[in-house]
């Protein structure tokens, strides 16, 4: 009988011990899960990786039959609305960048990949470029977006522009405070800084920033820079996430080329 008892007492502990080395398993186990589920998260999320299939980041769109007098992606229509743009304006391709000027990926495409868009379209008359703003990096970018929107209404935007990328600094570090804004104006030749300065206190184009962020929104734009790739109409559109290389952007306009090349042969058909 004692016997019995001691050989229960063992299975007891023995038991014990195999719940304990279960529960570590489990706890190793989720542990390994979560951890790879987060590195899988910044493999796919880092914006430096460029690799990946360039159908994998250019997206359709919903609707695809919009007409040109509605189509608020038809070039006429941005121009109309005073949105920035160079390059020609009869141009049969339009690509249209959604960007902060306090985001450091946009600075990297502007001095990485825009200056390769520009010579091979826009000095070529192939293409128009249009600035719409997606002011969501941080509390100081909306300022800054109503700043550049004011130096448009004189056609100095793109110097603007220019000043504020290559004058960046950490987010809401005050480098875009108003001070500087009004100081980064001044450096412009030839603009009116009383002009300037009554159309930013005012805050004039809070509602046109607004409607760029409205349209953002509609195109499930969140993360900047985001662009959209259109027929001069807005037909055809190719998205691109984030800032990839010219490569990706060339394969983009290709195919929008090539979907108008299909339509106006179905067309003549």
């Amino acid at each position: 009988m004692k016997f019995e008892k001691n050989n229960l007492k063992l299975d007891k502990e023995h038991l014990k011990s195999n719940k304990k080395k279960f529960s570590m398993y489990i706890i190793a186990i989720s542990f390994l899960a979560i951890t790879l589920s987060i590195s899988s998260f910044e493999i796919f999320d880092n914006d430096q990786i460029t690799s990946v299939d360039v159908l994998a980041q250019t997206q359709e769109p919903v609707n695809d039959n919009i007409t040109d007098n509605n189509n608020p992606l038809a070039l006429s229509t941005l121009i109309e609305q005073d949105s920035p743009y160079y390059g020609n304006d009869t141009a049969p391709i339009t690509i249209i960048d959604f960007s902060d000027f306090q985001c450091p990926m946009c600075k990297r495409h502007v001095d990485n990949t825009e200056p390769q868009i520009n010579s091979t379209y826009m000095q070529t008359g192939e293409a128009a470029y249009v600035f719409k703003h997606l002011p969501n990096r941080g509390l100081d970018s909306k300022n800054a977006s109503l700043a550049a929107q004011c130096t448009n209404e004189q056609g100095k935007f793109w110097e603007y522009y220019s000043l504020l990328y290559k004058n960046q600094g950490q987010i809401d570090s005050g480098w875009v405070s108003t001070e500087n804004l009004k100081k980064f104006a001044s450096q412009i030749k030839g603009i009116d800084m009383n002009e300037f300065n009554s159309c930013f206190d005012s805050k004039k184009y809070e509602e046109h920033v607004q409607s760029d962020l409205a349209l953002a929104n509609s195109l499930g734009f969140t993360e900047t820079p985001s662009f959209i790739i259109v027929k001069d109409d807005g037909s055809n559109p190719q998205k691109i996430q984030g800032p990839k290389p010219f490569p990706v952007f060339q394969l983009a306009i290709e195919k929008v080329k090539t979907n108008s090349s299909s339509s106006s042969s179905n067309n003549s058909e």
